[in-house]
């Protein structure tokens, strides 16, 4: 039986991403002008922020205590060499604030939400219920997409400060247990070495992590094709697709900041 192999124009690919780049640009900037026309289903709002922040604090916890403690310890092992290890304190904190906190609890959210958002709206799509809502005069962007932009920006600050405490509680526990580092020279040097430019940095990129998260999530559900089988493909995509964004807009949000403010 001869094998058919079905090739795809490059020129095609380029096609397809261009549109899925112009389709996402229509869909995250219509889910922000939404926030200014009525109405603005609040209680949606409410109920997505239960299930994104509420629902994602046992991981983030977590996950901010582990990293903060695996920072403390490999730093450490490296700052006994040379005597400095009362710098513990300072590593974990710029480490914490600025990058790690952002963006590890930024990945956690995503692999749990952007893939529950493309399930959930690509489920809508597969049994009709978006054209449906289409059919009654409502419009799917603003009482499915905007309440979930909204609650995923907004509680993915907060989930980030408390990524960033519990990561500085982590590594006072391993400097203090482990390593027999004064607690308030600990916490001293914490709070001593963070300055404007690096709370600025830790408090920006949450919320911008969080429009992508929500965006890309709800563009990969509503652009669901193909049945079940397109569900699964689209929470797939949604995870990698925001993830690797996340990484990305990272990279271009701290050279700014750089640029911006300058380096230390």
């Amino acid at each position: 039986m001869a094998l058919e192999l079905q090739l795809i124009s490059p020129v095609e690919v380029a096609k397809d991403f261009a549109l899925a780049v112009q389709e996402y640009t229509l869909l995250a900037g219509q889910s922000l002008t939404n926030f200014f026309r009525r109405p603005l289903y609040m209680g949606d709002m409410l109920q997505q922020a239960d299930l994104i922040g509420v629902g994602s604090l046992p991981i983030v916890v977590l996950t901010g205590l582990s990293v903060g403690a695996l920072l403390a310890l490999n730093s450490a092992s490296t700052l006994q060499r040379f005597g400095g290890i009362t710098l513990i304190g300072q590593l974990v904190s710029l480490g914490m604030v600025t990058e790690l906190g952002p963006l590890i609890t930024g990945l956690m959210v995503a692999g749990r939400n952007a893939s529950g958002m493309a399930s959930e709206l690509g489920s809508m799509i597969v049994t009709e219920q978006i054209d449906a809502m289409r059919a009654l005069g409502t419009d799917p962007t603003k009482k499915l997409v905007t309440p979930r932009v909204g609650a995923t920006a907004f509680m993915l600050f907060f989930l980030t400060i408390i990524a960033d405490l519990l990561g500085l509680i982590g590594g006072w526990g391993v400097a203090h247990l482990l390593f027999g580092l004064d607690t308030q020279q600990y916490w001293t040097s914490v709070w001593q070495i963070l300055v404007f430019r690096d709370v600025f940095t830790g408090l920006i990129k949450p919320i911008l992590f969080g429009f992508i998260i929500a965006t890309v999530g709800c563009y990969y559900g509503i652009s669901t094709r193909g049945g079940t089988q397109g569900v699964g493909r689209s929470t797939t995509q949604a995870v990698v697709a925001s993830s690797v964004l996340i990484l990305l807009v990272d990279f271009f949000v701290t050279k700014l900041i750089f640029a911006v403010f300058g380096y230390r």
